[in-house]
């Protein structure tokens, strides 16, 4: 597709055929996405359609011999396939412009000399002007030839419409009076030709192409990195006996080697030896992780140091990085709201265009007449007509967001944040308010031990640990947990118990070296002692413990706060941004975790059912809210604020409610995302400003608005080379996402 209008037609005929439910042509991906209803028509009628206007639809296809459900990633062979097939379609337009650019630069040194210096001997540059435009017209130049006949025979106007029949006339009106100079006579008309205004014109408009081509070619580079990503193969552990296969032959409970160096092929959970993996390719996070048996690993990641073997829990389309480039390519893919606009001035805009230019040459050769004579406007006539017609393309207006959404979905994934479509990464630029959730978003979602008080001056605090921990390795209660955890992190020896009881609501209790140990809720008394008064004050929760019945001291747990909440926090309200956090904890607990992450404005005790309320609320008071959780009971809340942010450490529920997840749960990445998303949306406007302005200026100034009063016209040889600047300027605006620094 040669511009954003090509796309249109594309579209719209598509939707126009029996049994297409729905349509969405992307100029700058160059894919379809086509909703089909039962009996719809297969690719091969939809294309007997569309051939007719110069459109081929290609079909993607899986690998020969996978099942849908087990293959690797569903694009990756088209991908490379169409990769190639581009790669080709580039190598083959630098041919065209190596062959037509050499012409074009010395008729534009012939032209600047004709203009600057000695005017030309007609008599011998028309003929062999007529001859170099000759060949370039009806050579490189069959394309816009081409736009001219499928306007004709279909009435559709693209590009190289506008093109083809600005250089046919251009080439129509120079042949005739050099070819028969009784027509130049008889129109009383100099020799004057513009042989050299179609050369300059193709010329510089198939270099813009290219040039184009080849930026357009860059923002897709997220998705090539992250197929590239991929492990072509892996080593299958059978019996004893290692053998390497494709990676598209392994199975979901497949035993694998992955040796140092190796890039893992597949999701899953290592059952022998330990690693070393970097993860950053996948979560951004440039620091190794240090991997054990029973924790997993993720495929496309590096392992950088040791050797193990992993049971293959997800495979083919079903691992993260297969999920991960699906969610890259439908977000690249996606049409942001902001662009509906400029989509619907590009199906408009071609024939309208063609009216103009028309009405400009009646005018032109109507007033012109008047007051100048015939001979004079008409030159001016064919000038203008010609220059509104090359300077008016709207390519640059077509690339303007997609381009532009394409590079920041792709950076952002680079940086471990997901974008699921384009009016996410736009509602979140637009967002004043972030609400995080505080459990598993803010915090890292599980308790630990923070603090251990002795009541009486035996025993010590370590031992106090120790008789706690060893009640507790007994029980299935969440906090017993992070009491044994704490014990292993000081290498405490638990302490073995021939009987344990469990005592609902209250505690648990064990006989530990022939004396009874409780481990139990605080009693009021004990709560409003000054040392636990103020652990409670912290919103931490505190463990009794007694020995023969007398307390000796208390374990205070608490959900800790992420280390980087305070920093994210700080670097959102400096981008102007109001934080709250809403959480269905205690006030206790809320405040506490609130004061340490600098947030002023805190919902606590809000249950699962009201917090899409409380957003709605917000919402109502005028505010454009970003929601950030990790639960199933924020999933209303997600899907409900204008920009739902989820965790991936979170639920399933959670991540499919909102619009944008962030890898490793990652606090910082909410910063990193708003960032990018503003950033995004500035690259767009910019872009779309400079491609009306640079069309406002344009056609007028191709039109001769200026000439009567200032003695401006444009030349329609440099109207092709700033429509040529224009679409390039645009790509390149949009690549400095890609160096954009992030954080």
């Amino acid at each position: 597709m040669s511009c954003a209008s090509c796309a249109n037609i594309v579209q719209k005929k598509l939707t126009a055929m029996e049994g297409v439910e729905g349509a969405d042509v992307n100029f700058a991906t160059e894919k379809a996405t086509v909703e089909l209803s039962d009996g719809a028509p297969r690719l091969e009628a939809m294309n007997s359609q569309l051939e007719k206007l110069g459109y081929r639809l290609m079909e993607e296809e899986t690998e020969p011999g996978m099942e849908t459900t087990d293959r690797t990633h569903a694009g990756a062979p088209e991908e490379r396939k169409a990769g190639e097939e581009k790669l080709k379609s580039l190598r083959a337009m630098k041919r065209t412009v190596l062959l037509v650019l050499p012409p074009a630069i010395l008729m534009v040194a012939v032209m600047l000399y004709g203009m600057l210096v000695r005017p030309l001997p007609h008599d011998i540059y028309n003929p062999v002007a007529m001859i170099i435009a000759t060949i370039i017209l009806f050579g490189p130049g069959k394309p816009f030839l081409k736009g001219v006949s499928a306007f004709v025979r279909y009435r559709a106007a693209t590009m190289d419409t506008l093109i083809g029949i600005g250089t046919l006339a251009a080439y129509t009106y120079s042949s005739a009076i050099t070819l028969f100079p009784s027509v130049r006579e008889f129109l009383q008309v100099d020799p004057h030709t513009y042989f050299d205004t179609a050369v300059i014109i193709i010329g510089f408009v198939l270099s813009g192409k290219y040039l184009e081509a080849r930026a357009k070619q860059k923002t897709g580079e997220a998705i090539e990195k992250l197929i590239g990503l991929q492990a072509k193969s892996a080593i299958i552990v059978r019996d004893g006996t290692e053998m390497t296969v494709p990676v598209s032959e392994v199975r979901r409970g497949n035993l694998l080697r992955v040796k140092p160096g190796a890039v893992i092929p597949v999701d899953g959970i290592i059952a022998k030896g330990t690693a070393t993996i970097d993860e950053s390719m996948v979560t951004g996070e440039p620091v190794p992780v240090d991997k054990a048996p029973g924790e997993e690993v993720i495929g496309g990641t590096i392992n950088k140091q040791g050797s193990f073997t992993f049971t293959a829990m997800q495979v083919g389309s079903n691992t993260m990085l297969s999920r991960i480039i699906a969610m890259v390519e439908e977000a690249q893919g996606s049409r942001a709201p902001i662009q509906n606009m400029a989509d619907r001035v590009a199906s408009v805009f071609v024939p309208l265009v063609l009216l103009f230019a028309l009405l400009t040459l009646l005018l032109w050769l109507f007033i012109g007449s008047l007051t100048m004579g015939f001979a004079a406007a008409l030159p001016l006539a064919i000038n203008s007509f010609i220059g509104i017609l090359v300077i008016a393309c709207p390519c640059a207006l077509g690339l303007a967001t997609p381009t532009a959404i394409i590079v920041g979905v792709g950076r952002g994934a680079e940086n471990g944040i997901l974008v699921r479509n384009a009016e996410a990464l736009e509602k979140l630029a637009a967002a004043d308010t972030v609400v995080f959730d505080k459990t598993g978003t803010l915090t890292s979602g599980r308790p630990v031990v923070t603090d251990i008080v002795a009541l009486n001056a035996e025993p010590e605090r370590s031992h106090i640990l120790q008789l706690a921990a060893s009640v507790e390795a007994l029980s299935e209660h969440p906090l017993a947990r992070a009491i044994v955890e704490a014990a292993e992190q000081q290498q405490l020896q638990l302490l073995e118990s021939p009987e344990f009881k469990s005592m609902e609501g209250f505690g648990v209790s064990a006989l530990l070296e022939g004396k009874r140990v409780q481990v139990r809720k605080p009693t009021v008394e004990e709560s409003a002692l000054p040392s636990a008064s103020s652990l409670l004050a912290e919103g931490k929760t505190l463990a009794i413990v007694d020995v023969e019945g007398s307390a000796v001291g208390m374990v205070a747990l608490a959900d800790t706060m992420k280390e980087n909440a305070r920093d994210a926090v700080e670097a959102l309200k400096r981008q102007g941004v109001k934080v709250i956090m809403m959480t269905g904890d205690r006030v206790e607990a809320a405040e506490w975790i609130a004061r340490q992450a600098g947030i002023d404005t805190v919902m606590a005790g809000v249950p699962p059912e009201e917090k899409a309320e409380r957003i709605r609320e917000l919402q109502r008071e005028g505010r454009r809210v970003a929601m950030a959780g990790d639960g199933i009971n924020d999933a209303p809340a997600l899907a409900v604020a204008d920009a739902g942010i989820a965790m991936a450490t979170g639920t399933d529920i959670a991540i499919a409610a909102a619009g944008i997840t962030l890898l490793k749960g990652d606090i910082m990445k909410v910063t990193e995302a708003v960032q990018l998303a503003r950033a995004t949306l500035r690259v767009v406007r910019r872009n779309l400003f400079w491609a009306f302005f640079y069309n406002i200026v344009g056609i007028p100034l191709a039109a001769g608005a200026f000439y009567p009063l200032f003695g401006l016209l444009l030349n329609p040889a440099f109207a092709g080379m700033a429509m040529a600047g224009s679409s390039v300027s645009v790509v390149a605006s949009s690549l400095w996402l890609k160096r954009m620094r992030i954080r």
